[in-house]
């Protein structure tokens, strides 16, 4: 059976409806919508081979339609209109991304906030690097005999500190000259050139200050590799609440604890700049019946990041992706340039 240019235009109208109003749509709400030029009769027979090409479903026993994935999927793959962001969504974008270069998880959590909130579906972001990350600056604060607070600055900008409890006295004498041995032999360097420089040191110094020398390379080194795996934030969760198609307290339950307890099994595509997963297209099993929109980033120095929304397969595609890649934009300036890309004018 072939798809014909009208029903291509019969299913744009049902997918965007649908998107619209969460309803069946039906065939004189589509003919309205054709200008009359189609009668009726004609549309539902349209509406009938739809179903058949596996384009459209007939949920219960209504008469109307709504889009199956398959559908959705040609709608964003031919029918779909390109978006662009008017002045004031991109000046919302930017407006949210005013936020201090610190460490690069506050970045990433402020940011997906921003997303949710813009596009009113459930967000995450992801941060993942290219390479190994490691320890460019190392202080070394007393706190009292027995204790002292490590801040380790990483190669990714970001800073972690602990407070370390020690076995034995603190000489705080030799802070500084524990501080200069961490600068010069432990920066820079890979987690397992770490360890060995610590063997390497271990008869130059004494046992006091390698018992601290070793705790604290102990510490760096267990920071490093996790800070090496990938950061994920989500945020908006709750939207789903709003949502028609999640107003089984069930069903909402199960998407919200798998967005809360199993981040790392998001979509994280590794092509770009834009993908869309629709319903059964995703891998996971909680994500069958949703959506998900995800655009890409770059952070600079060998990293690389991804914006997400996870949504019904009644998501507007269209205007997701647009303000989407509106936010991947902003961080990839942000970040590479430390600047926000500039307004764009929508065409009316």
């Amino acid at each position: 059976m072939e798809l014909t240019d009208r029903k291509k235009q019969i299913l744009k109208i049902v997918v965007e409806d649908h998107i619209a109003t969460a309803e069946p749509v039906g065939s004189k709400a589509i003919a309205g919508e054709m200008g009359g030029k189609v009668s009726s009769s004609t549309i539902r027979n349209e509406l009938a081979d739809l179903v058949e090409m596996g384009y459209l479903e007939q949920p219960h026993t209504s008469a109307g339609r709504v889009p199956s994935p398959k559908g959705y999927r040609l709608y964003v793959n031919e029918l779909m209109e390109r978006q662009k962001l008017s002045i004031a969504e991109t000046e919302t974008i930017n407006a949210s991304l005013h936020m201090k270069m610190e460490e690069l998880n506050r970045v990433i959590s402020q940011a997906s906030r921003a997303v949710s909130s813009f596009v009113n579906y459930p967000a995450y972001i992801a941060a993942t690097g290219r390479r190994s990350i490691a320890a460019s600056r190392f202080d070394v604060l007393p706190v009292d005999d027995h204790s002292c607070i490590v801040v380790m600055m990483m190669s990714d900008e970001r800073v972690k500190s602990q407070l370390l409890h020690l076995q034995l006295k603190v000489d705080l004498n030799q802070i500084p000259a524990l501080v200069t041995l961490l600068n010069s032999h432990f920066t820079a360097i890979s987690t397992e050139e770490m360890s060995q420089r610590l063997m390497a040191v271990a008869e130059k110094i004494s046992p006091p200050q390698f018992l601290l020398l070793s705790q604290i390379v102990n510490y760096a080194v267990d920071t490093l590799e996790d800070a090496s795996q990938r950061e994920i934030v989500t945020a908006g969760a709750n939207q789903l609440l709003k949502l028609p198609e999640f107003r089984d307290a069930d069903k909402a339950h199960q998407l919200m604890s798998f967005l809360a307890d199993s981040k790392e099994s998001l979509p994280m595509p590794d092509e770009g700049p834009i993908k869309i997963l629709i319903g059964p297209e995703n891998v996971s099993d909680a994500l069958k019946n949703a959506s998900v929109v995800v655009a890409s980033y770059d952070i600079g120095d060998d990293m690389r990041g991804l914006i997400g929304v996870v949504g019904p397969t009644r998501m507007d595609y269209a205007t997701v992706a647009a303000r989407l890649s509106g936010f991947a934009d902003g961080l990839t300036r942000m970040f590479g340039k430390h600047e926000l890309p500039p307004k764009e004018e929508s065409k009316e």
